[in-house]
């Protein structure tokens, strides 16, 4: 079974973060979402979300991918987070997958994991970023390689299923999205 870290800041976007852990559940895949400091996390709107655990309590453990939420706040606090940088590091030199909506694409531009890259992000989000070579999409999931990016909350169930099928198939996405009644 494949193993998810979700990693959640203070100001994470609710609607990206529940989204993915929720449908990634669905399709049997291990989901661990992890506060960067103990205790309940705020989000965006003010919902609080107790995590499974904390960050530092399984960044020695293996993960087949790691997901950031986006929302401004919460992807300030990551990118400025060291032991995500290097997480992020860690997990693009051992092949493994990373995901990243909304703002937080910033997050791998600024790790340098976009360069040479498509890739898209909230409007704005990636302003001000030096990222060389990077192709920017205005689509509303865009794979490349081992990287998915997607653009913000109206595009999280989307982003959710590719990563769905990114772990366990076109057929466990099929399933999930059917069970959800979509379109």
């Amino acid at each position: 079974m494949s193993r998810v870290l979700v990693p959640l800041a203070e100001g994470f976007e609710e609607l990206e973060a529940v989204t993915v852990i929720d449908l990634l559940r669905r399709a049997g895949i291990e989901v661990v979402s992890a506060g960067l400091a103990p205790g309940p996390v705020s989000a965006s709107r003010g919902t609080v979300i107790v995590p499974d655990t904390t960050l530092d309590a399984v960044l020695a453990e293996d993960f087949d991918m790691v997901v950031l939420p986006g929302g401004g706040p919460g992807a300030g606090r990551l990118a400025r987070d060291a032991r995500i940088r290097a997480l992020l590091v860690r997990m693009e030199g051992a092949g493994r997958e990373i995901a990243a909506i909304c703002a937080a694409p910033r997050v791998l531009a600024e790790a340098g994991l976009l360069a040479g890259r498509r890739a898209t992000a909230f409007p704005g989000s990636l302003d001000g970023v030096e990222v060389p070579g990077l192709d920017y999409r205005e689509e509303p999931v865009v794979v490349d390689g081992r990287i998915t990016t997607s653009r913000g909350p109206g595009t999280a169930m989307d982003f959710a299923l590719t990563l769905v099928e990114r772990l366990a198939g076109r057929e466990v996405r099929e399933r999930v999205a059917g069970e959800l009644q979509r379109p």
